[in-house]
């Protein structure tokens, strides 16, 4: 299949990287605003500054790691011209774009797969298992804070332009909620803080959100960039239920700002009134080889015409949530999610 890949950041080039390791793909462009300086595997790929000029190549799958805000109209300009579309999360800006996007791939019967990277990790996979397996309803306690500087801190302020922390990463883990629950979110809270004068007036590097479920679950979301944040308990995943808990408890997660440490699990804790069990899980594989998984998923969806209804679905519902989060904040009130638009 040929393959443009836009935006070369550092999920750009690991899913340009997965594309040039797969035998199925084969790499005719890629596109990034400015010159970058790529790893030798794709040194010999053509660069193009403008997405218009990807699309001139006729790609059969078009991958999107741009910034969040050109999400829902590339993906749109790839599937109109005949392309099947990895997008990076989140899906768009506003819960209308995301809609238009996957009105978009069903009457185009385009497959459309949504860069949830935690769903091809074999140990957060097992976490959603356990949990499911211990009963509802259920207490979600989950955060990631990044003490970012640096090249870090200029990617994160750009990425504010547009997209909240709350938004551009809770939808990860407030998919892995509703996965867990399976039941319809109602209500959303939310509150944040503008910690740098570095960022817009309008915008803040520090929310949390709060979410209820048709089931009774509740849950909490939080996350914050930025040289200020604290490495204390900045990653905390936890569920909680009536008969028991289920908890990452590895330790080892290097710096608040490791990619890789953003996925790691090494160890479960699985706590239930009789006793407690640890479930190790050795050999988790690193960012790279889940970059290799998602794109193999997105090839095969393509290959085999997956139906991809639920997981469209699915991307929409978490960043509905999140974004209800955003209003709330904005708002000062929480957000009955069947009055967002």
């Amino acid at each position: 299949m040929r393959v443009v890949v836009a935006g070369l950041g550092n999920m750009g080039k690991s899913h340009a990287l997965a594309y040039h390791a797969h035998p199925d793909a084969k790499i005719v462009g890629l596109v990034n605003r400015s010159y970058v300086s790529l790893p030798d595997e794709l040194a010999r790929y053509p660069q193009y500054a403008s997405f218009q000029e990807g699309l001139a190549l006729a790609p059969d799958l078009v991958c999107i790691a741009t910034y969040s805000d050109s999400h829902a109209d590339y993906a749109i300009a790839a599937m109109e011209a005949g392309a099947d579309v990895f997008i990076e999360k989140p899906l768009a800006t506003t819960v209308a774009d995301a809609q238009r996007v996957v009105a978009t791939a069903r009457r185009l019967n385009r497959r459309l797969v949504v860069g949830y990277i935690l769903r091809h990790h074999p140990s957060w996979q097992r976490l959603i298992a356990e949990a499911r397996a211990l009963g509802g309803p259920y207490v979600f306690r989950m955060n990631l804070n990044q003490q970012s500087d640096g090249s870090t801190w200029e990617t994160h302020k750009a990425l504010m332009q547009t997209t909240s922390p709350l938004v551009d990463c809770g939808v990860h883990y407030v998919d892995v909620m509703c996965q867990i629950t399976d039941a319809k979110p109602i209500r959303v809270s939310g509150m944040g803080l503008r910690l740098s004068d570095e960022i817009a007036p309008d915008m803040y590097n520090y929310g949390q959100l709060q979410v209820w479920f048709a089931d009774g679950s509740v849950g909490w979301y939080e996350a914050g960039w930025g040289p200020m944040m604290s490495e204390t308990a900045f990653f905390v995943k936890d569920v909680v239920s009536p008969n028991g808990a289920v908890s990452i408890v590895d330790g080892n997660k290097g710096a608040s700002d490791d990619v890789d440490g953003h996925t790691k699990v090494g160890a479960l804790l699985v706590h239930r009134p009789a006793g407690d069990d640890i479930i190790e899980l050795p050999d988790e594989p690193g960012h790279q080889a889940l970059c290799d998984a998602e794109q193999a998923f997105m090839l095969d969806a393509i290959k085999t015409k997956t139906d991809l209804t639920r997981h469209m679905n699915d991307a929409v519902q978490s960043l509905r949530i999140c974004i209800a989060a955003d209003e709330s904040i904005r708002a000062g009130t929480p957000i009955d999610l069947g009055d967002l638009k």
